[in-house]
């Protein structure tokens, strides 16, 4: 360290000693709230995360209502420079809106965090969870989901599962070190985490906080086979609280199972296909023909792979390379070549028609002049 360093870090202090300093203060937040969390019945969790969205839903409410108005006044418009003031209001409300849900969640992080923990905790120590049953626990017993299981009006959710084509036990919980990574990847920062210190455990915090405007989180990864585990080894943790989660690299490009998959409240996937779909919705020339929605938040996995050795290699969806005149000319020829055998059978017809028609008129004429020749010999 330089001695201009030295005299620097004196004065204005170490910046990472003062950014983790204030990320421990929420840790002491959350770790004040447990208590509370802890006292809520199972089905008390779940009504815990829909208490969570109705706060944001009330907090937005009316920018939402001017939202819907100003939409509905583009729908009444049919003059263009009206409409494209409209739409940069909508924008700026937008913005406004994302501003306050912002805020809404710092607020409910302390809780939400030790809400997760408190699932997380109950699924390994007590090896199930037992609540009502709602239709969404109906759903996925339908859909097949091993650890869902529905004995009347109760629904037992099952701490062990399939992820991937491997079994799986819950029985991690969360600790301080989860929180601190939790709380710095919330605000858009990047943590490092040295193996064992439960990578895949702290974005479970962060994911589940973002998925409650209900305006989808991306979750990014290195390779389809992380996506896939990823996404069914944390998912039940999710959709005890009712979210939705999917995976990109289960469905093909551009089909309703991928478009689906983007609607969902979590969506998992590689930053290959996600780029590559945004690549694809820049192509578009309808709204219905795009797959992904509007982005909110995204979560990378192995962030110094993603941005910086893949990012190396650019995305690039190749196409016919243009030839200016050449290639106009060869996709103009083929009808050009229709029209001119069409004029030529058209002319051909025409010019055998005038031909018999001269011949008929000849005939006629020398009629005629049979017949007076023989007025005048008689």
């Amino acid at each position: 360290m330089s001695f201009l360093n030295k005299v620097l870090k004196g004065f204005l202090g170490d910046k990472k000693a003062q950014d983790l300093k204030e990320v421990k203060k929420v840790v002491t937040k959350i770790k004040a709230v447990e208590p509370t969390i802890q006292q809520l019945s199972d089905y008390g969790l779940r009504e815990k995360t829909a208490e969570f969205k109705e706060n944001i839903k009330t907090a937005t409410s009316k920018i939402t209502a001017q939202i819907e108005q100003v939409q509905e006044q583009i729908k009444n418009s049919t003059n263009v420079d009206e409409k494209e003031a409209l739409f940069t209001k909508i924008e700026t409300l937008k913005k406004e809106s994302y501003d306050i849900e912002e805020k809404v969640l710092g607020q409910i992080l302390p809780e939400a965090f030790a809400l997760v923990k408190e699932t997380a905790r109950r699924w390994a120590q007590n090896g199930e969870i037992r609540t009502k049953a709602t239709d969404w626990d109906r759903q996925l017993a339908a859909a097949g989901k091993d650890f869902v299981e529905i004995q009347g009006d109760t629904a037992i959710w099952k701490n062990s599962w399939d992820a991937a084509g491997t079994p799986v036990v819950w029985d991690m919980v969360h600790y301080d070190v989860q929180f601190i990574g939790g709380v710095i990847l919330h605000s858009g920062k990047i943590t490092e985490m040295a193996t064992g210190e439960g990578k895949t455990l702290v974005g479970t915090l962060p994911i589940y906080l973002n998925s409650l405007p209900e305006r989808g989180v991306h979750v990014v990864t290195v390779n389809d086979y992380l996506a896939k585990r990823d996404s069914a080894w944390m998912g039940p943790l999710y959709q005890f609280h009712g979210m939705s989660i999917d995976c990109i690299d289960n469905h093909q490009p551009n089909s309703d199972g991928r478009r689906k998959a983007y609607n969902s409240d979590i969506t998992y996937g590689t930053n290959n296909e996600f780029g590559f779909d945004y690549l694809r919705d820049n192509m578009v020339t309808s709204p219905s023909e795009l797959v992904q929605r509007e982005l909110n938040f995204a979560i990378v996995d192995e962030v110094d792979s993603v941005l910086v050795d893949d990012a190396r290699t650019p995305l690039i969806i190749s196409g016919p390379v243009p030839q200016g005149d050449r290639q106009e000319f060869d996709v103009l020829k083929p009808s050009i070549d229709r029209i001119v055998e069409v004029q030529k059978k058209t002319v051909s017809a025409i010019f055998n028609e005038a031909k018999k028609i001269n011949r008929c008129r000849k005939h006629q004429r020398r009629r005629v002049q049979i017949a007076s020749g023989l007025q005048r010999s008689s």
